[in-house]
């Protein structure tokens, strides 16, 4: 069962990732639209309804700051194209070229694929919207063996809303739809532990569908200027081009610790609060560990570190959300698919 769930796991994170590229492209398009980037336009006597010219949009995503190079810029929008999100007028060019062709967003001239994976997608969206913007209750701070978290539901609650909202007709339908949205990687069990079941099991909502994404999230290979880490890269800030191999500052805990151990009243920890404005490329720290997890490297030039930040501190919450009964994979994603603006609660030792 728990390989079952593992696989789910990665199957939900690939679909979540799909999912990141649908809404980045989303807001590009509507950004695009309301600088006028985006127009009829006319070629050879023929026009050319809602189209973008790439050299332009290489231009202003260059002139808007979101990528760093035209190089980079290019990568960028040819994620979009290979993820179907934009395509070529003509559909000649399967690689986006840096120059005056014609290109259009597949959502303004209706040729989107609405294969079964984007439409739960869309929905688990359009759900995602109906609860923020309605007046219930449903999502609440609760605690689920003795782990408080924010912004979640109770699963038979949930099932109960989808009924009186009219999405479903029966119970079963709609811990039908519940699964879904769980293998797609739209909510989750508060600590992955178990699918979703008519229960009172608390879930919460994977991904913040309001966050404004930056085009350079779409880009894994954007880690490759930061210092190599398998634990949190999109957390490390990239490196400045000087002739010094190592500008982080590392560490290694001296012994494990248990989150018993720095509640225990009288424990010699200290509790402090930052709060981390992310950058173009990030935050400046990574983290490590499970169960209670630290901070194993800080950029003595990123956020983090202005912010007051160092390394072994223990990280209590994140964004009001308690982590010390989480992996570092789970306070990763915290952050990943949070807003650019963390609140971070960490423990530290105090000096002897």
């Amino acid at each position: 069962m728990e390989e079952d769930l593992d696989s789910m796991q990665q199957k939900a994170a690939e679909l979540e990732h799909m999912a990141e590229v649908l809404l980045t492209g989303e807001q590009l398009r509507l950004r695009l639209h309301e600088e006028k980037v985006i127009k009829d336009r006319r070629h050879h006597l023929k026009t050319y309804p809602n189209c973008f010219v790439a050299k332009e949009l290489i231009d202003w995503l260059l002139d808007r700051k979101e990528a760093s190079d035209r190089e980079t810029a290019i990568k960028l929008v040819q994620k979009l194209l290979d993820h179907s999100i934009i395509h070529h007028v003509c559909d000649e060019h399967k690689e986006f070229k840096d120059v005056k062709l014609f290109y259009r967003f597949r959502k303004d001239d209706g040729t989107f694929p609405l294969d079964n994976e984007v439409k739960v997608f869309m929905r688990g969206q359009r759900l995602y919207e109906k609860l923020m913007n309605s007046e219930n209750t449903l999502l609440q701070a609760r605690e689920e063996e003795e782990v408080k978290y924010e912004r979640t539901f109770v699963a038979s609650e949930f099932i109960e809303w989808l009924i009186q909202e009219g999405e479903v007709t029966a119970r079963t339908e709609a811990e039908q739809l519940g699964r879904r949205l769980l293998e797609h990687g739209i909510i989750q069990h508060v600590s992955n532990k178990h699918h979703f079941t008519d229960s009172n099991l608390l879930y919460q909502f994977r991904m913040n569908f309001r966050r404004r994404r930056r085009l350079m999230e779409l880009l894994p290979e954007k880690s490759r200027l930061m210092p190599e880490s398998h634990d949190s890269p999109f957390c490390l800030r990239k490196q400045n081009h000087d002739n010094r191999k190592h500008t982080s500052f590392q560490s290694v805990l001296k012994r494990p610790v248990t989150s018993d151990e720095l509640l225990m009243p009288g424990a010699p920890y200290a509790r402090k609060t930052f709060t981390v404005v992310g950058d173009a490329v990030g935050w400046g720290f990574v983290v490590r560990g499970s169960k209670p997890c630290y901070i194993q490297a800080v950029d003595p030039s990123g956020p983090a570190a202005a912010a007051g930040m160092k390394v072994c501190q223990f990280v209590v919450s994140v964004n009001g959300l308690n982590v010390l009964h989480v992996d570092y994979r789970t306070v990763s994603n915290l952050i990943l698919t949070g807003p650019r603006t963390i609140v971070m609660e960490v423990m530290e030792e105090l000096d002897s």
